[in-house]
This record gives C-alpha cells, structure tokens and sequence, in this order.
C-alpha cells in the first residue's frame, strides 16, 4: 500500500477510530456503531470465484452481503432490536482484533487496508472469522466517517451465521 502522504497523527487516529468502531460493535451498541458510518456508505462482502480470484462488482455477481448505503445496516439492527432476526437470536458475544492497519491519502479520501479475526460464541460453540478489509474514511465535521467497506472473508466455508457484526 502507498504512504502517500503519511503522517503518525494520522496514522493513530485511523487506528483509534477503527478501535471504536470494533467496541461498539463488540458492546452491541448500535447506535454508535452505525454512527461510524457516513449515509452513502457502500458495505460489502465479495463471494470468492475461486482459490484467488473474488467478485469485485456487487450489482452484477454474487455476494455474501451487500449495502449500497447505510439502510440496509440500520435494517439488521432493527431487526436485531426487535427480535425479527431469528439468525441473531441471541447475538453471539463478539472479539473484533485489528492489525497490520496501514492508510495512504487520495485528496480528501483516506484508504485504508486492515487486517482482522472476530472470534465469536453462540450456543456454547466458539468460532472464528477472519480477513483483511479495505476502508474509504472520510472527515465529517472533524469526525470519521466510512464512506466504504470491503471485507474480504478468507474462511469463507460458513457453517453457522455470518452477518455484519462478525466482521
């Protein structure tokens, strides 16, 4: 990844942003969770082709999850409040760990590539996710906002439930 335009502020601050993020998800705090989030968000997990190669167009090849703005997450939290996410039920106890977290900027766009594992446990089963995602942040009034999100799910072989809160 490029280190155009890299400072160390910078870099802290993406990290301790990303960190939030992961709490908020980990504590089920929804509301600060989708906060994190700009409306314009594009939210997408790409389905693999093979080995090596995955989707790279939402619109037109399949998806393990996709949200082209920031509604179809307020729409699983809903779900997820109001019991209708029967998937959810209960919500699994969640451990977001980030690493090897690197950013380049574009303008005023912030591209970000992180690595990540979220253990889970549900029904006294413990699982695991991992990957490595890509983010667009963007600045809100001072604040960060995502503007994108790509995970790329390496274990793709899911045996159990995947939803948003599992990366």
């Amino acid at each position: 990844m490029k280190k155009k335009n890299f400072n160390i502020e910078t870099q802290v601050e993406i990290e301790q942003f990303l960190y939030d993020v992961s709490e908020a998800c980990d504590n089920q705090d929804w509301d600060r969770y989708l906060d994190y989030y700009s409306e314009n968000v594009t939210f997408h997990i790409p389905q693999w082709l093979d080995e090596h190669r995955y989707t790279t167009d939402p619109k037109r090849e399949m998806s393990l999850m996709y949200y082209a703005n920031r509604g179809g997450l307020e729409d699983r939290v809903f779900r997820i409040r109001t019991g209708k996410s029967a998937a959810s039920t209960p919500m699994p106890r969640t451990s977001h760990i980030l690493n090897n977290i690197r950013y380049h900027q574009e303008d005023d766009l912030y591209k970000v590539k992180v690595n990540w594992v979220t253990h889970y446990y549900r029904f006294g089963v413990a699982g695991i996710f991992f990957g490595y995602a890509y983010y667009d942040l963007i600045k809100v009034d001072n604040l960060w906002k995502i503007a994108y999100k790509q995970v790329i799910l390496l274990n793709d072989k899911i045996d159990s439930v995947l939803d948003f809160y599992h990366v």
